[in-house]
C-alpha cells in the first residue's frame, strides 16, 4: 500500500532562493523541452521521445551552466513530466476527447519538482537535497517504511512555506 506524506519545510532565505530558482530552471527546461518537440516535428515530422530528449541533456549541462547546478534525476523527471503531458494528449485524441495540446509554463505556473528515488536524505529534522543542502523540517508524525520518491511543491500559505511530498 502506498501511502503520502506531507510536510512542511521550513528553508532559511538563502535556500528559498535556491528553491525557487531552482524551479524556475526546471520550467526553462520544460520549455525548451517543449519547443523543441514542436521544433522537430513542424520541421522534419521527426517526433521526439523522452529518450532522444535525455540523450541530449548531457550536451546542454556542458552550454548552460544552471542545468549543471541541479541534481541530474530532477532534469530528468522534468523531461519525463514532459513526456507525460504528450502521452496524455495522445490518449485523449485516441479517445475522441478535445484536449488541450502541452502548453508553456509562465512564471508561477510550475511549482513543483522531483526527487525520484535518490538524491535526498531525511534525518531526523532535517531534510538533505542534493545539490541544495540540509532544510529544517516539521515532522508531525513517523513515516512507515522508506520513501522512494521526494517532491518539493511550492505552495503559497500566508507565511509563504513550501510543503515537501515524500511518497
Amino acid at each position: 500500500m502506498k501511502t503520502a506524506y506531507k510536510f512542511r519545510v521550513y528553508p532559511n532565505r538563502q535556500q528559498d532562493a535556491i528553491l525557487d530558482w531552482t524551479l524556475d530552471t526546471c520550467r526553462h527546461l520544460y520549455n525548451n523541452a517543449l519547443a523543441d518537440k514542436k521544433t522537430a516535428y513542424g520541421n522534419g515530422g521527426i517526433s521526439r521521445s523522452y529518450e532522444d530528449q535525455a540523450a541530449i541533456l548531457p550536451a546542454e549541462k556542458k552550454t548552460n551552466q544552471n542545468l549543471k547546478t541541479i541534481f541530474s534525476r530532477v532534469l530528468q523527471e522534468v523531461l519525463r513530466r514532459l513526456d507525460k503531458a504528450f502521452k496524455n494528449f495522445f490518449r485523449r485524441v485516441k479517445a475522441g476527447e478535445n484536449p488541450a495540446y502541452p502548453r508553456f509554463k509562465g512564471k508561477g505556473w510550475y511549482k513543483s519538482f522531483t526527487y525520484p528515488q535518490s538524491g535526498f536524505k531525511l534525518d531526523g529534522s532535517k531534510l538533505t537535497l542534493s545539490k541544495i543542502g540540509s532544510i529544517k523540517i516539521f515532522m508531525h508524525r513517523e513515516i512507515e517504511g522508506r520513501f522512494k520518491t521526494c517532491i518539493s511543491r511550492k505552495t503559497t500559505l500566508e507565511n509563504g512555506m513550501p510543503f515537501l511530498y515524500p511518497s
